[in-house]
């Protein structure tokens, strides 16, 4: 039985992963200022409610992109637990069977859904991931990371209207009836939910163009499903591929450390 953490700039994920599925999956906010014993209460009633015994768990793997709630993380997760959390980073990636593009600067995300991707699908593969960021990450069929492209999220265009306006407000993330707003509310949508429709199948038809065509597209995240129109773009939708990557990074190097 595992433990998957994945922590972003707005929630922190956490997966229990046993008998080859997700059992369960839980997330809460990613609060820079939560001290470690908040979120330790937190696990332990969601396994309490699970009936999961803390002796059960065997693995727990945690990938980061708030270094300030790494070290707190990973201290709760060691002592929750007593053994050592195997942490998503640049000392583990030379253990992957995948080429990391500048490790030090890609975000431990990325990298999981690149490996997820690559291990699923075996062919060039453009990840469009919805998150507090809009990213792509494209892989080889070999496994080589080609190249990312980020554009503020969804929910991070609209707050940042809210937040650098006097008059505009922070508006639901639904898909307006028209692309002409009668109201500010469905303005706001119409601009953010309509043009990003318009910015995810430009972006990947550029990245496919310069590929040769041989890509596909898959997308994930907590928005991944906000923007129907888009599903044509997509071969998949998989909301939870960034959990499942940390989880295969986990696995991999797990395997190789206990290797004779």
């Amino acid at each position: 039985m595992q433990i998957i953490v994945d922590i972003g700039n707005t929630d922190a994920v956490f997966g229990l992963y046993n008998q080859n599925a997700w059992q369960h999956i839980w997330r809460t906010p990613a609060r820079k200022d939560e001290h470690a014993g908040s979120y330790e209460g937190k696990l332990r009633l969601w396994l309490l409610e699970a009936n999961i015994a803390l002796s059960d768990v065997q693995t727990t793997v945690l990938s980061s992109v708030v270094p300030d709630l790494t070290p707190t993380m990973r201290a709760m997760l060691n002592e929750l637990f007593g053994f050592e959390s195997i942490v998503v980073g640049p000392g583990v990636y030379p253990l992957l069977p995948i080429e990391v593009l500048r490790p030090h600067e890609i975000g431990a995300d990325l990298v999981a859904n690149a490996l997820a991707a690559h291990t699923r699908y075996k062919r060039t593969c453009v990840v469009v991931d919805f998150g507090t960021a809009l990213t792509f990450t494209t892989v080889s069929a070999e496994g080589k990371i080609l190249g990312i492209a980020i554009a503020p999220g969804l929910k991070t265009a609209i707050r940042s209207l809210f937040a650098n306006t006097a008059q505009l407000p922070e508006v639901p993330i639904e898909i307006p009836a028209s692309a002409l707003g009668t109201s500010t509310t469905h303005a706001i949508q119409a601009g953010v939910m309509l043009g990003y429709e318009g910015l995810v199948r430009s972006l990947v038809s550029r990245i496919q163009a310069e590929l040769g065509g041989d890509c596909i597209a898959v997308a994930t995240g907590g928005l991944s499903g906000r923007i129907p129109s888009l599903r044509d773009v997509f071969v998949d939708i998989v909301p939870s591929l960034t959990l499942e990557g940390v989880r295969l990074i986990g696995e991999l190097v797990t395997t190789q450390l206990n290797a004779p």
